[in-house]
């Protein structure tokens, strides 16, 4: 790889769309930036504009696309928020509705009437998922039985299903492209992660035609390139992958036992368990972590709904902080909450919970409680389920040694050190936060030979911050103990 030539990667998450360019060294030399609107139509309904979500990757690919760099970008990867749901019209490319985010609860009473059917030990067993509206199935089947005509333009193949990375794929490469890669096939349950394909059985079950789906390949594979019209150049699509598995290839997970954790609008931790599949007990997420040519690994997953969704709530909706990156200074004089708990089951508890019914709570609330102490509970509840993700998993029979941290939230150092002594294990900053968009740039630069192999990648991986934790044990399961009270007072399982 030349010295002026990069990688670009495009990642596109659930409040906002980044466009970084990177070099060989894994250095920052272009972003960009846009927030994407979410729209709430009814209780527990989560949706967005797929154009709102193509015009912020035209317009951030744009920002960092200069004619210089244009001509000099090697390849393109694409990493994005998992399980949002789209479908369009084949000969338009105009979908049929709005995006159906991961986050939208209104399958709950369909999964519901799967499960009292028993269905559940089948698709995990098949997928590796749990049965719940988190994942692709149920909404594609919402959309083909309740947008007019769907589910009979489906069965004459008129109609592309695809998550955000296959949409974007599609009209980056203009209509030439239907594909997606295994980790997002992974999350749509309807993919077996054993046999690599779309599972027959499964689609059978979510009365959902495979004319529709996307082809299935590896992470690194020739996805296309980019149509002229769009970029005004060729470019090279050489990788695709979720969010989460894109954020532990960045975090350099390639061993088994690795452990990362990311925290964005959800949070969510991703353990390497090699090529083995490991069915959880503790109801953990079994998926894939990346296909890499014939070679691929798996990994147990845990996942949260509601992370730094929890501070933008404080922000936009009840207006108790201007601007999140308040948070810090504001608890950095507090010395706790005063027995205050927030509990942000805004649509719901994640893992390992999984309650589509629970709501969100603010819990132990004094006539001393103020705003410092109600933003304090909502950074603690982040560590909270952290850590009740990190149990799962430990029960699960994982040895974690310490927990390699990124997102938006890792630059606040007081809800760094908070979450080491909760989980009572090293937390570890790299020096490049934006893994997930570095993942995918290195998945990239792996399919274009920048990177001969993935001890390559490892090499580049560097720790700019680590929290030990330092809290005594007695007060760390006070605060546990507090949390768990709080949650079994919205949920009931646990």
């Amino acid at each position: 790889m030349a010295i002026d030539q990069y990688l670009l990667a495009i990642d596109q998450g659930t409040t906002s769309t980044r466009a970084i360019l990177f070099n060989k060294a894994g250095t920052i030399i272009q972003q960009a930036q846009r927030e994407i609107k979410q729209h709430y139509p009814q209780e527990a309904w989560v949706e967005h504009s797929p154009n709102d979500i193509w015009q912020s990757v035209l317009g951030t690919c744009q920002d960092v696309m200069t004619n210089h760099y244009k001509a000099s970008i090697a390849g393109i990867g694409i990493t994005n928020q998992r399980e949002t749901t789209l479908i369009w019209d084949r000969a338009t490319g105009v979908c049929i509705y709005p995006a159906i985010v991961w986050q939208d609860r209104r399958t709950a009473q369909l999964c519901e009437a799967m499960r009292n059917d028993q269905l559940d030990e089948l698709i995990q067993q098949k997928t590796g998922l749990l049965l719940d509206p988190y994942f692709s199935a149920s909404k594609i089947q919402w959309l083909l039985n309740n947008v007019p005509g769907a589910k009979k333009r489906a069965l004459a193949g008129e109609l592309a299903f695809g998550t955000i990375d296959s949409y974007l794929l599609w009209k980056l490469t203009n209509g030439r492209e239907h594909c997606t890669d295994v980790t997002n096939a992974a999350r749509t349950m309807l993919f077996n992660i054993h046999d690599l394909r779309w599972d027959h059985e499964l689609l059978s079950l979510f009365d959902i035609p495979e004319s529709i789906l996307p082809e299935v390949k590896p992470n690194t594979a020739e996805f296309g390139e980019t149509d002229s019209s769009v970029f005004g150049a060729k470019i090279p699509i050489a990788a695709m992958a979720g969010d989460q598995q894109a954020a532990a290839i960045g975090q350099a997970c390639f061993s088994p036992g690795m452990v990362k954790s990311t925290y964005g609008t959800g949070c969510f931790i991703v353990l390497n368990t090699g090529d083995k599949v490991i069915t959880s007990d503790n109801r953990l997420l079994s998926t894939i972590a990346y296909q890499i040519g014939s070679q691929i690994s798996y990994a147990l997953e845990g996942s949260i709904f509601v992370a730094g969704a929890a501070v933008q709530w404080l922000r936009d909706a009840v207006k108790l902080i201007q601007h999140t990156n308040e948070c810090e200074a504001i608890v950095a004089n507090t010395n706790d909450t005063g027995g205050v708990y927030l509990v942000p089951a805004f649509t719901g508890m994640g893992a390992p919970y999984w309650d589509p019914d629970a709501r969100g709570a603010i819990l132990g609330l004094t006539r001393d409680s103020g705003v410092a102490q109600i933003v304090r509970a909502a950074l603690e509840a982040v560590c909270y389920q952290t850590n009740d993700l990190m149990d799962a998993m430990v029960n699960d029979g994982a040895k974690v040694q310490s927990l390699r941290v990124d997102g938006g939230m890792v630059n606040n150092h007081w809800l760094m050190q908070f979450l080491a002594d909760i989980l009572m294990v090293p937390v570890k900053k790299p020096v490049v936060t934006e893994t997930t968009a570095l993942g995918v740039a290195y998945l990239a630069g792996l399919q274009q030979g920048i990177y001969q192999q993935l001890d390559d990648i490892t090499q580049q991986w560097q720790c700019q911050d680590s929290y030990e934790p330092t809290m005594p044990v007695i007060e760390r399961e006070k605060y546990i103990q507090g949390w768990h009270q709080a949650v079994s007072m919205i949920c009931g399982t646990k």
